[in-house]
C-alpha cells in the first residue's frame, strides 16, 4: 500500500508521508523492516533522485533509518557512505576502495545485501575498468559468505545482467576474466536458491518426531501433524528456533486434540530434536577436564577476500595453539579481530582478558621513555598499574639503568629485539587469560628466543595463540596446532613435528627446499668505471658513532667494504649495533669520526628493520601507485633524498656562502684569469674531464640563468658542496635504472609479481588492506625497482612465511649484485652468505671466507643488461647496448667525418650527433 503511493504521479504530500511511515518502522517493527529491505531499498532509492526537496529529504531519512536495522556491525560504519554513493555517483570509486578495507566477520544476510547491492551496481556501471573489476571481486567474495541462498535470490536478477554485460564488454582481458568468475559464482548461488525455492525439505523426519512426542496418530491428528511438520520445516529453513516462536506457531495447532501443556511439551521435544538436526557433529576433545574459554562458529573476511567461512574454534585454558597458514591466509587478521571483539561468539575481551602482543611502535609515541610508553597504554591505565610496578617488570626482562636497554630512554633508541621484549613485558603486566602473539621471536637473538620459550611454557593457566615461522618455538611450546586451509580452521593435537606427520604438505611452511614460489630480482647491469665484481662500491673506514642520549659509543672503529660479489651476513645479539652500522653505511645517520664512501654511480636498495616505515605515509595508495609515485621524477627515488647525510650542516652552508677563488683559462688565448665566485646551486649536469674526474654543472649566486659552466668535484668539495654532488650522482645513477624500464602500470605490475605480490593485491588493493607479509613484499619490490647494484636487508625474514623465504633465497642466489643482510635466522643466512660480520657490543669481527669476494673477481658481463623493455602501451622495443669506447685513432676519424658533414650541410647519424655534442663539435 505504501509503495503504491510513491510514484511521481501521486501528490508530493502523500509520497512524503509514505516515506516517513517507512522510516518509522525502524522503531516499531525493526525485524520486519530488515526482512523487507530487499523490496524497500529499490523503491526508496528512486525517490532519493526526486526533484522535490521534501521528497528527497524524506527518502534519505527513510534510507538512513533502514540502515539501522541491517544487523551487520561490519558495515554499519559504511552506511552513510553507501547512501552518499546513491546521490553522488562521483564518490563511488573512492567508496569502493574504502569498502575493500572492511573486515567482515559475520555471515552476509538479506538486509546487509539490500544496502550493499546499490553501491555494487553503481560500481559495475562506472566508466573506470578498475572500479568495475573491484565491484566484481567484492560480489564474488561476498556471495561466498551467504549462508542461505534465499537471502541473495532477490538481488541476483539485478546483479547478473550487469556482470554478464561487463564480462562481454570490458577491454582488459584480466578484468574480464575476474568478472566472468563472479558471473559463475552468482550462477552457482542462483542454482542453490532455485533448488531451495522448489523443495521445502524432508518433513517425514519431523512427522515421526511429532507422532512419538504426542503418542497419537489418529486421522485428525495425522493431518495436523503433517501441516505442523511443514511449518516446522520452514522455521528450520529460516533459522527460527526459539521456543517462544515454536510455541506460538506450532503448539497452538494441537490445542483442539491435546491439552495446552501436552501440546507445548511435545512441541518442545520436537524443537530440540530439530535443533540437533541442524548441528554438524564434531569430534570430542580428550581434555574434558580443562576449562573451555571459547567455543564459537564464525566467518572472517578482509575487504574483498574471504579468509574463514562458517568455521569452528574451541580454546581451552592453559593450552598453547600454534596458528599455521600461508602468507595472506588471515592469521594476523584473525588475532586482531579477536582482540577487537569482532569474532562472533568469542567471549568479550573484558570478561576473558585477551592481549594482542605486537612490537610495532606508533610514530607519535616513539619519543616516550620505555616506562612512559607502557604507562600510557589504555589497557595498563584501566588496571591502575603504577610506574613502580612497571619498573619492576621491565627489570625482569632486562631493562635496567646499567643495561643495554635503559627504562628511561626513548623507545626510538631500542633495537627490534628490545622492542619485542618491551611488548612482552607490557603483556606480563596485564595478566591475560588469552595471549595472542604475532611473531614473538622476530628480531630476537638465540638467548632471547630461549627466554620467550621458557616464559610461554611457564604460563600454565594462560591460553596462547602463536603465529610464528620459527619451527623450534612451535615444537617446544605448542600443545595444539590450528591450521587455516580452504576457508576453515582445523585443530590438531600435538606440536609441529606431530602435525607434520599427519600433514606432510605443511612442511612447506618451514622448509626452504619445499617452496614452489619463485621470486625474481632485476639484474643491476654494469657501472661506468667498474669492470671488476670485486671492486668496492661502498666503504666505511674507522667509523665511530654515539647516539645523542648515550655517553659511550654504540660503534667503535668500524671498517667494512661491499662489492658486487659480496654475500655478507651481519649477526650479533640484540642491541649489539648491527642496525646502527647499516644505517651508517647507507647514509641514514653520520659518524662522529671516520669516513663513509659510496661509488657515485652505484644504486643501493635498503629495506629497514622496521620495514613498514617506508610505506606508512602512503597506505591509501595501491602498491602499484606507490612505486610509480616514488620514482615519478625521472626515476629519482623520493625516499633517498631525505637522509641525514644529505642535509647540509651549518658549517657547510657557511662554506657555500664564502667566495672562492676559481681559475679560468681562455680557450683562444690560453690566458689564465682568477675570479672569486659563490656557487648558488648544482643544476644536475655532470661530465668527465681529461683527468678522468667528474665535473658538475653549476649556477653562480646572483645569476637567474644556468651558466653552463662545470667545476671539478675537488673544488666544489672545498666550497661545501660535497653532499650536493652525491645527490647529483644519486639522481644520475637512478635515471640510468629508469632508462631500461619505463615506469608504466604494466611494468610495475609485472615487477611486483616477480617479487611475490599477485597483481590482485599489487594493482587493485590499497596498502592499508594488505597483510604484514604482503607489505614486506611491497617494500622489497619498491627498493628493487631501480635495479640496484647492492641490496641491504635488515631482518628480511620477519613477516615472511617459509615459502616466501625460500623464494627470497632463490632470488638472492640469482642476483648479480652485492647483498648484505642482518638476520637471526641461521638457516637462511648460512644458505646464502659465505662471509659473516659478527657484531659484539659495538666491535666488529669478520668470519668465514673473507676472501670470497676476491675469488669472485670476475669481469662484469655486459650481456647481463636488459635487452628489451615494455612501454606503458605494452609495446616491446630493443634497448641499445652500452656504447663501445672509441680508441684515439677512431675518435680522430669520427671527428674528421663529422666536420666534413657539417661543412657540407649533411645530416648526422644519431651516434655521430651524440659524439659531436660530447666533444663540443656542434
Amino acid at each position: 500500500m505504501l509503495f503504491a503511493q510513491l510514484p511521481v504521479e501521486k501528490k508530493w504530500q502523500v509520497r512524503e508521508l509514505s516515506l516517513k511511515l517507512l522510516g518509522g518502522f525502524k522503531d516499531t517493527a525493526p525485524t520486519q523492516l530488515g526482512i523487507a529491505l530487499p523490496e524497500i531499498v529499490p523503491e526508496v532509492t528512486a525517490c532519493m533522485w526526486d526533484t522535490k526537496k521534501q521528497i528527497k529529504k524524506a527518502a534519505s531519512d527513510a534510507m538512513t533509518g533502514a540502515c539501522e536495522v541491517i544487523g551487520n556491525k561490519d558495515i554499519e560504519h559504511m552506511t552513510s557512505k553507501i547512501i552518499t554513493a546513491i546521490t553522488k555517483p562521483k564518490e563511488v570509486p573512492e567508496i569502493m576502495h574504502q569498502m575493500a578495507g572492511v573486515t567482515f566477520v559475520q555471515s552476509v544476510e538479506s538486509p546487509a545485501l539490500a544496502m550493499v547491492v546499490p553501491l555494487l551496481l553503481r560500481g559495475l556501471k562506472e566508466k573506470q575498468t578498475a572500479t568495475k573489476r573491484q565491484s566484481a571481486v567484492i560480489i564474488e567474495n561476498m556471495s561466498k559468505l551467504v549462508d542461505n541462498p534465499l537471502d541473495a535470490a532477490p538481488f541476483l536478477p539485478l546483479l547478473l545482467p550487469a556482470l554478464e554485460l561487463n564480462a562481454d564488454s570490458i577491454a582488459d582481458p584480466e578484468a574480464r576474466e575476474i568478472t566472468g568468475r563472479a558471473v559463475d559464482q552468482l550462477n552457482r548461488l542462483k542454482a542453490l536458491a532455485d533448488k531451495q525455492l522448489s523443495v521445502r525439505g524432508d518433513t517425514s523426519k519431523l512427522e515421526e518426531e511429532f507422532v512419538s512426542a504426542l503418542k497419537s496418530d489418529g486421522d485428525g491428528v495425522a493431518k495436523v501433524i503433517a501441516h505442523a511438520s511443514v511449518i516446522a520445516t520452514c522455521m528450520m529453513d529460516l533459522h527460527r528456533m526459539e521456543d517462544t516462536q515454536w510455541k506460538k506457531n506450532v503448539s497452538s495447532l494441537f490445542y483442539p486434540y491435546a491439552s495446552e501443556s501436552v501440546a507445548e511439551e511435545a512441541t518442545e521435544k520436537v524443537r530440540i530434536e530439530a535443533e540437533k538436526m541442524l548441528v554438524v557433529p564434531e569430534e570430542e576433545d580428550e581434555d574434558d577436564d580443562a576449562e573451555e574459554l571459547c567455543n564459537c562458529t564464525f566467518t572472517l573476511a578482509y575487504g574483498t577476500k574471504i579468509l574463514l567461512h562458517n568455521t569452528k574454534m574451541k580454546l581451552k585454558r592453559g593450552k598453547r595453539y600454534g596458528l599455521l597458514g600461508g602468507n595472506d591466509s588471515g592469521k594476523t587478521t584473525l588475532m586482531r579481530a579477536i582482540a577487537n571483539n569482532q569474532v562472533e561468539g568469542f567471549p568479550d575481551t573484558n570478561d576473558v582478558r585477551t592481549v594482542f602482543v605486537e612490537a610495532d611502535i606508533q610514530g607519535e609515541q616513539s619519543h616516550l621513555s620505555c616506562i612512559d610508553y607502557v604507562h600510557v597504554d589504555p589497557a595498563i591505565q584501566a588496571l591502575s598499574i603504577d610506574k613502580d610496578e612497571i619498573i619492576k617488570v621491565l627489570a625482569t626482562v632486562g631493562f635496567t639503568t646499567d643495561g643495554k636497554a635503559k627504562p628511561f630512554h626513548a623507545v626510538s633508541t631500542l633495537s627490534g629485539g628490545w622492542r619485542m621484549k618491551l611488548a612482552l613485558a607490557k603483556c606480563m603486566l596485564q595478566k591475560a587469560d588469552i595471549l595472542l602473539l604475532d611473531e614473538p621471536t622476530n628480531h630476537l637473538d638465540v638467548i632471547n628466543v630461549a627466554w620467550v620459550k621458557t616464559y610461554l611454557n611457564s604460563l600454565t593457566d594462560v591460553t596462547s595463540i602463536i603465529v610464528s615461522h620459527d619451527s623450534g618455538l612451535l615444537n617446544d611450546c605448542c600443545t595444539h596446532i590450528l591450521q587455516i586451509e580452504n576457508l576453515k580452521l582445523h585443530t590438531f593435537k600435538g606440536n609441529l613435528d606431530e602435525f607434520v606427520k599427519l600433514k606432510p604438505s605443511a612442511r612447506a611452511y618451514f622448509s626452504f627446499t619445499e617452496s614452489k614460489l619463485k621470486f625474481s630480482f632485476p639484474q643491476p647491469g654494469p657501472i661506468e668505471g667498474v669492470k671488476s665484481k670485486g671492486k668496492a662500491l661502498m666503504k666505511m673506514s674507522k667509523c665511530t658513532f654515539t647516539y645523542p642520549v648515550n655517553d659511550s659509543p654504540t660503534l667503535f672503529d668500524i671498517s667494512v667494504q661491499v662489492s658486487l660479489s659480496s654475500r655478507v651476513a651481519c649477526v650479533g645479539e640484540n642491541g649489539a649495533g648491527k642496525s646502527t652500522m647499516i644505517k651508517l653505511l647507507v647514509g641514514e645517520i653520520e659518524p662522529q669520526t671516520g669516513d663513509v664512501w659510496k661509488h657515485p654511480n652505484a644504486r643501493i636498495a635498503y629495506v629497514a628493520q622496521h620495514a613498514f616505515h617506508h610505506i606508512e605515509s602512503h597506505l591509501s595508495k595501491t602498491p602499484n601507485e606507490y612505486i610509480r609515485w616514488r620514482y615519478a621524477n625521472n626515476g629519482e627515488d623520493k625516499e633517498s633524498l631525505v637522509k641525514v647525510s644529505m642535509q647540509f650542516t651549518p658549517e657547510e652552508e657557511k662554506m657555500q656562502k664564502t667566495p672562492y677563488e676559481i681559475s679560468f683559462t681562455d680557450d683562444e688565448t690560453g690566458k689564465i684569469s682568477k675570479v672569486k665566485k659563490v656557487v648558488g646551486e648544482l643544476v644536475g649536469g655532470r661530465k668527465i674531464n681529461k683527468s678522468k674526474d667528474y665535473e658538475y654543472e653549476v649556477r653562480y649566486a646572483g645569476s637567474s640563468v644556468d651558466s653552463g659552466e662545470f667545476l671539478p668535484g675537488k673544488i666544489l668539495k672545498k666550497m661545501g658542496w660535497d653532499k650536493a654532488m652525491k645527490a647529483t650522482d644519486l639522481k644520475i645513477a637512478q635515471r640510468a635504472g629508469l632508462y631500461v624500464r619505463p615506469l608504466s602500470t604494466k611494468n610495475v605490475e609485472a615487477h611486483l609479481e616477480d617479487c611475490g605480490l599477485d597483481r590482485e593485491f599489487g594493482t587493485h588493493y590499497r596498502m592499508s588492506a594488505l597483510s604484514g607479509g604482503q607489505k614486506v613484499k611491497v617494500v622489497l619490490a619498491a627498493a628493487m625497482w631501480n635495479q640496484p647494484h647492492i641490496l641491504i636487508l635488515d631482518e628480511p625474514t620477519n613477516y615472511l612465511d617459509r615459502e616466501s623465504l625460500g623464494a627470497l633465497a632463490g632470488a638472492i642466489e640469482g642476483f648479480d649484485g652485492g647483498v648484505v643482510m642482518i638476520t637471526h635466522n641461521n638457516e637462511f643466512c648460512s644458505k646464502l652468505c659465505p662471509e659473516t660480520w659478527v657484531m659484539d657490543a659495538g666491535h666488529l669481527e669478520t668470519k668465514g671466507d673473507a676472501d670470497w669476494m676476491l675469488k669472485q673477481d670476475t669481469k662484469i658481463d655486459d650481456s647481463a643488461q636488459i635487452a628489451e623493455v615494455t612501454d606503458a602501451s605494452g609495446n616491446v622495443s630493443k634497448v641499445k647496448g652500452q656504447k663501445k669506447k672509441l680508441s684515439k685513432k677512431e675518435e680522430k676519424v669520427m671527428t674528421k667525418r663529422i666536420k666534413t658533414k657539417l661543412k657540407e650541410g649533411e645530416e648526422l647519424f644519431s651516434d655521430e650527433e651524440e659524439f659531436a655534442i660530447e666533444k663540443d663539435l656542434i
